[in-house]
């Protein structure tokens, strides 16, 4: 875990308060954690990405996070782990993990067409050319589409081989690219804390909570990391709380540190 800079400006409550109340048998995020007092959480429309990632289905609490070959994590920096499947392969890892929540969204929702995201090179990678039967073959840094007996269709089976190439070739400087910054003023659940490079980190804002009176935000955060595991729900640095208090400033998490304005959200996002 990261030692704290008294020169870094956190994102994080210092108060019993700010801690919410855990709920061990609730089996989705709204149903586990409760928001801190004088907190609540603001309602979304059933079909928007928000309400979609609030009511993803979690293992039960106490969970460990698995890692693709089955091992634990060693790291203990978790509150609970998503029910979501990861390939038993080296490639979901913290991008990967948000392009699998969007795509799966936009996915059940029959918005093939918004599926699209940029590989390394720059090049944008649309779903509904796999849909049709193309594949893309890559050769160093260039990439060429081609078309033969391949699967095609909207299917579950595309999806996870279209998916699964994203994971090889995609990463945080490539999502960087496809998301637009956004000021943490305006921040709202599926939005992404994001370092493209490498190395580089992202975490997705997975649930929020307002204070009515005075304005105020926290957030839950989820990221996968490497080596590839499960997608799990952060804790903060207030006892074994998953809040996170939102400021215009840097953002320590247990893995990693985010600078000032490292917030960006899809830009075919349409709120909530």
């Amino acid at each position: 875990m990261r030692r704290l800079s008294a020169f870094t400006y956190i994102i994080f409550a210092l108060c019993a308060t700010c801690a919410g109340t855990i709920h061990p048998g609730g089996m989705t995020i709204a149903e586990r954690f409760q928001p801190p007092g004088g907190y609540a959480r603001k309602q979304y429309r059933p079909e928007s990405f928000q309400a979609f990632l609030r009511s993803i289905p979690l293992k039960e609490y106490g969970a460990p996070v698995l890692l693709y070959d089955g091992r634990k994590k060693p790291a203990d920096v978790h509150v609970s782990v998503l029910d979501v499947p990861i390939l038993k392969k080296n490639l979901v890892q913290c991008a990967d993990a948000i392009l699998l929540l969007r795509a799966e969204y936009l996915f059940r929702n029959r918005r093939y067409d918004e599926i699209t995201f940029s590989i390394t090179n720059g090049m944008p990678v649309p779903f509904r050319k796999f849909a049709r039967g193309y594949r893309l073959k890559v050769r160093g840094s260039s990439a060429v589409w081609r078309k033969g007996r391949r699967e095609s269709g909207y299917t579950r089976e595309v999806l996870g081989e279209y998916l699964e190439f994203m994971y090889a070739y995609a990463g945080t400087l490539s999502l960087s690219r496809d998301l637009k910054r956004t000021p943490v003023s305006d921040i709202d659940i599926g939005d992404v804390f994001i370092q493209g490079g490498s190395p580089g980190h992202a975490v997705i804002v997975i649930d929020m909570a307002i204070n009515a009176k005075t304005g105020k935000k926290m957030m839950l955060l989820a990221q996968s990391y490497m080596p590839s595991q499960e997608i799990h729900i952060l804790k903060s640095f207030t006892a074994d709380s998953p809040w996170y208090g939102v400021e215009d400033g840097d953002l320590e998490t247990p893995e990693w540190h985010f600078k000032r304005n490292s917030l960006k959200r899809f830009k075919s996002d349409e709120g909530g």
